[in-house]
């Protein structure tokens, strides 16, 4: 069997084992722990499949023995090269590169789009902002000017005002680049509004302002804004993508853009210790599921839809849906205290977030591990875990 037919036939079903209809499968001898048997336990946590070291151990075993892979050269060539030709046809950008974090791919592409422009906009509520340790400050003495705190859509009223008032200043300072993420991790995976994100990228074109896309969790989006992944990156010069989140590698990102930002990006990558020798392991597995992702995350949320008519038939559960939201909806319980329920239902193998210490509620992460059970067998689950 060649590579493509073995990662179109084998590769999700060998992580995820659908449930036929009376939700009988085969189980590895000996297993019986729910919890730690993968072909049981449901996900409500992760981004993905959240595979443990042994079912990441072998899976990258299946995929090495069936000739899938190729190891690269301190990040080039091999599996690398191939994604990221895969990833740069998927995003419509004519060229892409591996980064080992996404951390590192977003300071590389706001430094690079920036050039001597050295302030950047960006969401109050963004993980550029909050979670990189002013590293694109410190590294690279850009200047982050955070706006729309508290919100996931960063509109045009929020960026034109900043735009005329660095380029107004008694000391001229034009802005750079403007910096969005969506769907926006501290805002529950909320979308940005796409409607302004096409009124900033049309600004940003007239002003010469260049523009980054955080889009770690972009293939979530077509769902449920009706757009596909290469409508978003068309607005922006430069997407970056996870690799782990959605896809299953053990880490890594993808950036992209056109082959002028891209020509010669990987020296910078070795500059900032991000040239691993080896960095075929780290991401062996994201081809088998990036081909598919859209397609079992679309399966996933049906599951899903199916899981929470089950429950709140039941009268004990509700759920909440954001208006703006994408791979995250909110479960509450009535009549059991939300962490013991966590704790029985854990015993079933469904793994669930803390509540919250307010509302009770539980974040539900869609991801295709809803997949693994039928829904109303997983509800039954859900339901027995309420009282005992």
């Amino acid at each position: 069997m060649d590579r493509r037919n073995f990662l179109a036939a084998g590769g999700l079903a060998m992580a995820a084992p659908m449930w036929p209809a009376n939700g009988a499968a085969a189980r590895p001898p000996g297993s019986t722990d729910p919890l730690h048997d993968p072909l049981l336990r449901i996900d409500l946590v992760s981004d993905g499949l959240d595979l443990d070291p042994g079912e990441y151990a072998a899976q990258l075993r299946q995929v090495v023995a069936a000739g899938a892979v190729d190891a690269d050269n301190y990040s080039r060539g091999g599996v690398i090269g191939r994604l990221e030709t895969l990833f740069a046809e998927l995003l419509g950008k004519p060229a892409a590169m591996y980064v080992p974090t996404g951390t590192l791919a977003n300071h590389l592409a706001v430094r690079r789009l920036a050039g001597d422009d050295r302030r950047v906009l960006v969401q109050a509520e963004s993980h550029l902002y909050n979670d990189s340790g002013d590293g694109a400050q410190a590294l690279s003495g850009l200047n982050l000017v955070p706006l729309a705190p508290g919100q996931a859509t960063l509109r045009l009223a929020d960026v034109q005002p900043w735009v005329e008032r660095s380029r107004g200043g008694r000391v001229r300072n034009e802005v750079g680049v403007i910096a969005i993420e969506t769907p926006v991790r501290r805002r529950d995976h909320a979308m940005a509004d796409f409607s302004e994100l096409e009124r900033i990228s049309a600004y940003a074109r007239e002003q010469g302002i260049r523009l980054h896309l955080d889009g770690a969790r972009l293939f979530t989006l077509p769902l449920h804004s009706g757009r596909p992944v290469t409508a978003y990156a068309a607005l922006f010069d430069s997407v970056y993508v996870s690799l782990w989140k959605n896809f299953n590698g053990a880490g890594g990102a993808i950036l992209a853009g056109s082959e002028a930002f891209i020509d010669g990006l990987f020296h910078q990558r070795r500059m900032f210790g991000g040239a691993l020798p080896s960095a075929w392991p780290q991401v062996a597995l994201v081809e088998t599921y990036a081909t598919r992702f859209e397609d079992d995350y679309a399966r996933a949320w049906r599951a899903a839809d199916e899981l929470v008519a089950h429950l709140e038939a039941s009268g004990r559960f509700r759920a909440r849906r954001l208006p703006d939201g994408s791979s995250r909806f909110f479960l509450s319980v009535a009549g059991t205290a939300p962490d013991l329920l966590a704790e029985r239902a854990r015993g079933r193998g469904i793994v669930l977030a803390s509540p919250h210490p307010d509302t009770g509620e539980f974040p539900v992460q869609v991801n295709p591990t809803l997949l693994r059970l039928p829904p109303a067998e997983l509800a039954r689950r859900m339901l027995g875990s309420l009282d005992g």
